[in-house]
């Protein structure tokens, strides 16, 4: 398989892979399965070439009793498979009960003996989360199962605030509902900076490679002309193939152009970056010459005497060589971009004397320094100062590439350019040392060398904290159902990890909750191209097929998952809702009653088997979603099941709290805000109703019940006006619902628009030929005499 890797990737790339291992390891030694796939799929999504990443992502799948999942990632064609790959297509297998399949996975190993495994098929040594951080993480798992909310809170923060890194704590947190900030969890981190020399000072902050940060510029930057746009606007659904292919000409998580890339636009801004720096440091030489010497660089004035003394002879010899050396290295100044290593010159500097007593580089500087040194040196105490001081060259040094980036236009401009010799350690956005350069006499390159690696041991550590960062502050807002918001920072992440299952699936459920379900049927089918054997969410996804009444679409899945894992609660929610879109109630209720019987915590189950009872039996419907309220007492369906059998029961009160239950949940639903209004307007406060109906249509103008509640309470508010244009705006949209029509014939005669209401009669009929008897007793009605809600409403 190809690497889908820039030519010039990173340097702390390596790091990056290993610090992802070592992390997915140690949940896996936690037993933290989710956690390890959380971390898995991120390094499987940087470069889906990597070997590595695809066996340590399968080897956790199948920890987490994925085996079709682990299956599908190891099951690559013959000249693009490995030995770890057969291995772990062996392992597979035989959970699956394919045990042939398994043996000839085993002898085509044997066959290809000489191949080398990948490391991820053998344990590293890794990071291990604290113990005491684990076993609250379990109690607080416990505790949320157990619906013992308070404790499990206080055990969850725990384990955060002795490893941040235990994604299944936060998830734990998010799923009770009171989630603190962001910050308050995960505080932001300052950039890492590359120890340097003992007289150096340490890296500015110019000079660092961007990290995934809040604008999601990460090395992983996606191309600005079509990124994220999956999670702004619907396509038609036909625009996704079966296969992994492209969504559509505005739809660029899925297109086979962007797959795992790691662009080259953040590295060539990395080198622009770097190479504006060093355009500037040039220009602020003169005026930062003026700071004077820093007292970690003081010398004394004997040493520096002798050693003045010494080197007058060397000074000649060495400008000769650099002269000549000059044309090329002005060449390699002018063109040399940040990532290229500078030719060497004739002279080596490593073996140059010391800054402070180093001779000049120009023909007509062999004196200049030295006199301007000599009267300086008549100065009180003070130690000789060169004409560069090296406190000039500290300031300015690790900004530059290489000295080819400034020195002879400092040599033109500044004849003692002595501080122009010594040079530091580069950071990591710069390129390896050259041999031109000169290190300091006590910072060997061995020390160089582990600086450097320490250094991107550092960047890849902040990467993965600030992608985590990222992650957790889109699921805190789909938690909170801020669908706006996790949107927005899902569109932050880089381009890679956009097009995960993981984050396809969050984009899925957030369009679902904002009841877009075109959006979300476009998603899920997404999550569905990445890991077709994906188990997670389908009880959303086939609940979202329900209300778009995709019968076909939802038998197949329904099917598909059964055969994947017969035993999984999501499988008998698709065939409960497949029954349920075909009016067969009691075979519903009977996959509902499975789906509660394989997994007790599905409060799903509970509130689907709720709203099968609601048309025969209200107290077994109040029994289910009370059931689904021990099971996850923020499941807002539940508490919206509950409002409705109230309201059926005629008990207004108790249904309006129950409904205010769920819109405090759920803030942003315009459904239970209507629900709400419906409840208050049956409580006699219409104008409270009407603020509430207002707002709901504020926060979905495009939902149909409640543009249509708020019409029907307008005409009994005897504003006909306006319940017309809501029932015009509802004709258009939908067409085809005769209640619309008998609403919008009904006001037309109300405000003496006969012909236009027996046009709208007569459409009625045709839609629904069953409710003649309604539309006659329309006709017989006087024009200001009201007819009820409920005989006019059909079904």
């Amino acid at each position: 398989m190809q690497s889908h890797q820039p030519e010039s990737p990173p340097t702390y790339l390596p790091y990056l892979f290993k610090r992802f291992n070592t992390l997915i390891w140690a949940c896996l030694d936690a037993d933290l399965h989710k956690s390890a796939v959380f971390y898995a799929e991120r390094y499987f999504a940087l470069d889906q070439g990597n070997h590595d990443a695809r066996h340590l992502y399968a080897n956790v799948m199948l920890r987490a009793n994925q085996p079709h999942s682990a299956l599908h990632l190891v099951n690559l064609p013959q000249d693009q498979r490995c030995n770890g790959c057969l291995e772990i297509k062996a392992k597979c297998c035989s959970t699956l009960g394919r045990h042939r399949q398994a043996r000839e996975a085993l002898e085509d190993v044997l066959k290809n003996a000489a191949d080398v495994s990948s490391p991820s098929q053998g344990q590293p040594a890794t990071r291990t989360f604290p113990k005491e951080a684990v076993l609250h993480c379990r109690s607080g798992l416990t505790g949320l199962r157990g619906n013992l909310p308070d404790q499990a809170r206080g055990s969850l923060l725990r384990a955060l605030s002795l490893d941040p890194m235990i994604w299944e704590a936060f998830e734990g947190l998010c799923s009770l509902g009171s989630v603190p900030e962001i910050e308050e969890l995960f505080p932001s981190r300052p950039p890492p900076v590359k120890r340097t020399s003992p007289d150096e000072q340490p890296t500015t902050k110019a000079t660092h490679p961007p990290r995934p940060t809040a604008t999601g510029m990460g090395f992983f930057t996606p191309d600005n002309g079509n990124s994220g746009n999956l999670f702004r606007r619907p396509e038609p659904v036909n625009a996704l193939p079966v296969r992994m292919g492209r969504l559509g000409p505005r739809d660029s998580m899925l297109t086979d152009d962007t797959v795992s890339h790691l662009p080259e636009i953040s590295i060539l801004q990395a080198h622009q970056r770097a190479k504006g720096v060093a355009m500037l440091s040039s220009r602020a030489l003169s005026s930062a010459d003026e700071g004077g010497p820093a007292h970690k660089k003081l010398r004394s004035t004997t040493r520096g005497v002798e050693k003045a003394s010494k080197t007058v002879a060397a000074a000649n010899d060495a400008h000769s060589k650099k002269a000549r050396a000059r044309p090329a290295l002005t060449l390699v100044n002018l063109f040399s971009s940040a990532g290229r290593r500078p030719q060497p010159t004739a002279t080596s500097s490593r073996h140059a004397p010391a800054a402070g007593n180093r001779p000049d580089r120009d023909g007509n500087a062999q004196g200049g320094g030295t006199r301007r040194s000599a009267r300086l040196m008549g100065t009180g105490n003070r130690p000789p100062i060169p004409s560069k001081p090296p406190p000039v060259r500290d300031r300015r040094r690790p900004r530059t590439r290489t000295r080819s980036h400034s020195t002879d236009s400092e040599d033109e401009h500044f004849p003692g350019g002595d501080a122009t010799h010594s040079q530091s350690p580069q950071s990591i956005a710069q390129s390896p040392r050259s041999d031109t350069s000169p290190a300091p006499s006590n910072w060997t390159a061995s020390q160089e060398q582990a600086a450097q690696e320490a250094y991107e041991v550092e960047l890849a550590d902040q990467y993965i904290y600030d992608l985590m960062r990222l992650f957790a502050s889109a699921t805190r807002a789909l938690a909170m159902y801020n669908t706006a918001l996790c949107m927005e920072e899902l569109d932050k992440l880089p381009h890679v990890h956009q097009r995960s299952p993981y984050v396809m699936a969050m984009v899925g459920k957030a369009h679902y909750e904002r009841t877009d379900y075109t959006s979300a049927e476009r998603a899920f089918q997404a999550v569905r191209a990445l890991d077709p054997y994906r188990l997670w969410d389908m009880e959303v996804y086939s609940t979202l097929l329900w209300h778009l009444q995709r019968t076909v679409q939802l038998s197949f899945l329904a099917q598909e998952l059964l055969s994947i894992e017969p035993r999984s609660s999501q499988a008998w929610i698709a065939i409960g809702n497949t029954f349920s879109l075909q009016k067969e109630r009691s075979q519903a209720l009977t996959c509902f009653r499975r789906a509660q019987q394989l997994d007790p915590t599905c409060a799903y189950a509970f509130t689907l088997a709720g709203h099968e009872f609601i048309d025969e039996d209200l107290d077994k419907a109040i029994l289910s979603f009370q059931m689904a309220l021990r099971a996850d007492a923020r499941h807002y369906n539940a508490w919206y099941g509950l409002g409705t059998c109230y309201l059926r029961k005629s008990k207004i009160r108790m249904a309006e709290y129950h409904y205010r239950k769920a819109a405090e949940i759920h803030p942003n639903n315009a459904v239970l805000l209507g629900c709400v209004g419906m409840a208050v307007e049956r409580r006699g406060d219409r104008e409270g109703a009407l603020a509430l109906f207002n707002e709901a249509v504020k926060l979905s103008p495009e939902n149909a019940l409640v543009r249509y509640r708020r019409a029907k309470m307008l005409i009994s508010m005897k504003r006909y006006e306006s319940a017309v244009r809501d029932l015009e705006h509802l004709r258009d949209s939908s067409p085809e619902e005769s209640n619309v029509i008998f609403q919008l014939a009904r006001a037309y005669r109300l405000i003496g628009d006969q012909v236009k209401s027996a046009q709208m009669l007569a459409i009625a009929r045709d839609l629904s030929p069953k409710s003649a008897k309604k539309i006659q007793r329309l006709m017989e009605t006087v024009e200001d005499e009201e007819v009820g809600d409920e005989e006019m409403d059909e079904g």
